[in-house]
């Protein structure tokens, strides 16, 4: 069986166990995405980021954002000098689906690494690492915007 037969075996694991989070707090997996993306990477705090970081559309980031605002989970935060440029500030009713999203993650984490051995779970990460690094590379030589 090759990879691309088996990786949405990994991603539909992942999306079962983050389900009960988006029913409970009434979101997309878009949205419940973009608040993890947000608080694990709070050097990437703009719609621009996430579009670019996550290779996401403009116009699903967008929507979501909208969504994400209307719930209160983000406050956007406009910069005085430059109008155009916007930063996404998780507000706090966002932090009971964080922590809730969270331990998702490492729920899974731990069910993706069972029975491999610490030096395993290293050489795993290496691994993934260079594979995404030659998808990054091969996206950039391609053209992807």
């Amino acid at each position: 069986m090759h990879f691309w037969d088996r990786h949405k075996t990994i991603t539909c694991y992942y999306e079962m166990l983050m389900a009960s989070v988006c029913e409970k707090y009434d979101l997309r997996k878009l949205e419940y995405d973009i608040l993890l993306f947000l608080y694990h990477n709070p050097q990437y705090h703009t719609a621009a980021d996430i579009v670019r970081i996550r290779k996401s559309t403009k116009s699903h980031v967008s929507t979501a954002l909208k969504v994400l605002e209307e719930k209160g989970f983000i406050e956007r935060k406009t910069a005085a000098d430059n109008k155009k440029h916007v930063d996404l500030l998780l507000s706090d009713s966002a932090n009971e689906l964080i922590q809730e999203g969270i331990q998702v993650q490492k729920q899974f984490a731990h069910d993706m690494l069972r029975g491999l051995t610490k030096e395993e779970i290293v050489l795993c990460k290496q691994v993934f690492q260079k594979i995404c690094n030659n998808a990054e590379r091969c996206i950039k030589e391609k053209g992807w915007k």
